[in-house]
């Protein structure tokens, strides 16, 4: 029942990030992974990441910023490429701490530049930097958030384009992970009437998702998806070194 309770509630997050609070999403998998193993967790919910990623692009279907997807876009595509090659080879925890890490030190980063009205330009090669670690974290542990928000945050872009242009390049690369994760067998042996269950929850939690996100004011929404992101950092890297150093 706990088992059940835990990917129900997983799923919701995911619905719910896409719905705006973009950092949500990334949490569902290390909570999966307190009883299955990671990288089954991903896999089951891949398919709800989908469902719930083509909603999230209609929601914000007009907001979005253009110059961002056309940097991000392709960048993750190349991370998931990447990542489709090295993934039997690389260890899962080096992954789990250096995401963390990432996310730490944007948190750091925020919180000395606290106040600050300077806003950063959208720049190629910034871009194709976290884009690609974006679409290399999220094929491994859907754990995309902190590199993407690394790069996008200190645009201080309006909290609705924010959100559409997350949800719209999340969409495009893990639509484009499902061939990949079936070439490497991750999708092999999976309940796909429980996933459709999840899916149906996640769909309920985007439009929850949505909601919230309208009513909330820029910065209490930009302080939010700022704590979902240190709370995320922390835990990848309790679970990396668990993973990595604690057998």
């Amino acid at each position: 029942m706990l088992d059940t309770i835990l990917l129900v509630t997983a799923a919701l997050i995911v619905g719910m990030s896409k719905g705006g609070l973009a950092s949500a999403a990334a949490i569902a998998v290390p909570m999966l992974a307190l009883f299955m193993n990671p990288v089954k967790a991903a896999a089951t919910l891949l398919p709800v990441y989908i469902v719930t990623d083509w909603i999230g692009v209609w929601l914000y279907r007009q907001h979005y910023s253009k110059r961002n997807l056309l940097i991000l876009t392709p960048s993750i595509l190349l991370g998931v490429a990447i990542a489709t090659f090295i993934t039997p080879y690389t260890p899962e925890y080096a992954l789990l701490i250096f995401t963390g890490l990432i996310g730490l030190w944007f948190c750091a980063r925020a919180r000395l530049k606290r106040g600050s009205t300077e806003k950063h330009e959208a720049k190629v090669l910034p871009g194709v930097f976290w884009g690609t670690l974006t679409g290399i974290a999220s094929f491994i542990t859907h754990s995309g958030a902190p590199p993407s928000q690394a790069y996008l945050l200190p645009q201080k872009l309006p909290k609705l384009e924010f959100a559409g242009t997350i949800a719209i390049a999340f969409a495009i690369g893990n639509l484009v992970k499902l061939p990949a994760y079936w070439a490497i067998g991750q999708l092999d042996g999976l309940n796909w009437g429980l996933i459709a269950a999840l899916a149906a929850s996640g769909v309920a939690g985007t439009f929850a998702g949505r909601y919230i996100t309208g009513i909330l004011s820029e910065a209490v929404y930009m302080r939010i998806i700022q704590i979902m992101l240190f709370v995320l950092s922390i835990l990848l890297l309790i679970r990396g070194g668990m993973e990595g150093f604690g057998g």
